[in-house]
């Protein structure tokens, strides 16, 4: 489903081989949280998804878990952001902005995290909206 939904926008969309269930077991042990369920599902089907101008539109699993633990952990960051434990990242824009979901209170929305102002403003309804918009527009301000 969610590479058709993803081609049918962005026929060049770039795909990787599917994570399997063992794969998603281990990444979620070491984040200590599920994944969204949308975003796992996609990941059963590519591990990421490239678009437009090779952006990152869906992060590696990965590279999905390395940046959260980073985020969620990284004592710098603590001084000059607002905390990153709400926010469960997996993509990004190729610019510094990151998009995520809300892990407390859980929901499908994505927010878009501004790394300039550390502002987080909410982007798409879900994962397929997140994708129908990201891939659509190859402006470089489709979120703004």
């Amino acid at each position: 489903m969610w590479r058709e939904v993803a081609a049918q926008v962005f026929p060049e969309a770039q795909f990787r081989p599917p994570v399997d269930a063992a794969e998603l077991t281990a990444a979620e042990q070491r984040l200590g949280c599920g994944l969204p369920s949308e975003l796992a599902s996609l990941l059963q089907e590519t591990d990421g998804l490239v678009g437009c101008c090779g952006v990152d539109t869906v992060w590696s699993l990965d590279q999905i878990v390395e940046q959260n633990l980073r985020f969620w952990s990284d004592a710098s960051f603590a001084g000059l952001y607002m905390s990153f434990e709400p926010l469960f990242f997996f993509g990004d824009h190729g610019n510094g902005d990151q998009f995520a979901f809300v892990r407390a209170p859980q929901r499908a929305d994505i927010f878009v995290w501004d790394h300039e102002d550390d502002s987080r403003r909410w982007v798409a309804r879900d994962l397929q909206d997140y994708l129908g918009r990201s891939l659509e527009d190859s402006d470089d301000d489709w979120y703004q």
